[in-house]
């Protein structure tokens, strides 16, 4: 009997770190994703359970949708107002034939390490087609400590990916989404304040500040924009000077720094519909997905309502795709593993009104 304690121990410790491993899943190898159980309390169920997920960027590309998530997974770092404790190394590319269908895991697509420029946290990607190429969109760490935004390249929806040796000139921050309008021409948007550093910049300019700071201070003065330029030909730069993109109230003020339901924090996307550009991000501390509108891709964007209600979790990232003539939401929350820096990806579908509003999702029930 008294060996018998010592074995649990070890046997409970080992299947600790079989799970963590099977999270982490750093050996790569494609994987066919077993379908998750539902929940009573949510209203969607996590697309994957083999490995963490969060941030999923949504494409349709070659027929197939291809879903591009940051790829969660456990930290050692203690939590800090820097999200140090967000530390992912790799991604991993999520695709099925059709909504509802059997996920695949894909092999790594990009490793840390095969970047030349950046040191650590690969944080919410997105990817775009053109030119026969695919290109995946990220932000990592450089070699200061600053944010900026790389591009890697490649034959393959799916990759792997090559990275180009420097990031993009001019970028900064997180959270790239890239949005290619109807005559060809393409746009990145990012931005994330708080520990994305975007409340850093100004006039694109840096500016070090303790992480502590998410805004400039002043409650009442506008609350700092996302930023956005339009892409070259080659989807390896910018064509032009990065610009702030406008939020505007009902009454066409700027929305405010201490309108934390209302500002941007981070996650910045773009989906167009009979004509009306929808530009959608997250409010951050707030957790909720927010909808403005405009005419043209630049804004400005008049503040029109959510897009869905706080998940369970801290963070909120997100993605509006058409597929098959119905719109649907690609978000995450933390069911699987009730950590905050451990996420699962989810699908709903979204409804515009005739009006060319958003129906509110609930995915909480």
């Amino acid at each position: 009997m008294k060996n018998i304690k010592p074995l649990l121990i070890l046997i409970l410790a080992l299947g600790i770190l079989l799970n963590l491993n099977a999270q982490n899943n750093k050996s790569g190898n494609v994987i066919i994703a077993k379908k998750v159980k539902s929940n009573p309390k949510f209203l969607d169920t996590p697309l994957v359970s083999e490995i963490y997920t969060a941030d999923p960027s949504a494409h349709v590309f070659e027929n197939r949708i291809y879903i591009y998530p940051s790829h969660d997974i456990q930290s050692t770092v203690i939590d800090d107002d820097c999200g140090s404790q967000y530390s992912m190394e790799d991604y991993r590319v999520l695709s099925m034939d059709k909504i509802g269908g059997e996920v695949t895991i894909h092999d790594v697509a990009l490793d840390l390490k095969d970047v030349p420029w950046a040191t650590r946290q690969f944080w919410a990607p997105d990817a775009a087609y053109k030119n026969g190429k695919y290109y995946l969109y990220f932000p990592s760490k450089d070699k200061d400590d600053r944010f900026r935004i790389g591009v890697a390249v490649s034959n393959r929806p799916e990759g792997p990916f090559i990275a180009e040796p420097n990031f993009i000139k001019g970028s900064y921050s997180i959270d790239p989404a890239v949005f290619t309008d109807d005559d060809g021409s393409s746009y990145m948007y990012f931005g994330g304040i708080w520990g994305g550093q975007l409340q850093r910049w100004e006039n694109n300019t840096y500016e070090h500040s303790d992480c502590k700071k998410q805004d400039r201070g002043n409650p009442e003065s506008p609350a700092i924009l996302p930023r956005i330029a339009k892409m070259s030909d080659n989807m390896l730069e910018f064509e032009e000077e990065v610009k702030e993109v406008k939020i505007l109230d009902e009454d066409g003020d700027l929305l405010l720094t201490k309108d934390h339901e209302r500002r941007f924090f981070e996650a910045a996307w773009m989906h167009k519909k009979d004509g009306v550009y929808y530009f959608s991000y997250s409010t951050g501390n707030t957790h909720f997905l927010q909808y403005a509108t405009g005419d043209n891709p630049y804004g400005p964007f008049t503040y029109k309502g959510v897009l869905n209600n706080p998940v369970k979790g801290w963070t909120n990232h997100h993605s509006v795709v058409e597929i098959d003539n119905k719109w649907y939401l690609f978000y995450h929350d933390i069911q699987l593993s009730n950590q905050t820096n451990l996420r699962n990806v989810k699908l709903t579908e979204l409804n515009h009104n005739s009006d060319g509003s958003i129906q509110t999702i609930n995915t909480l029930k």
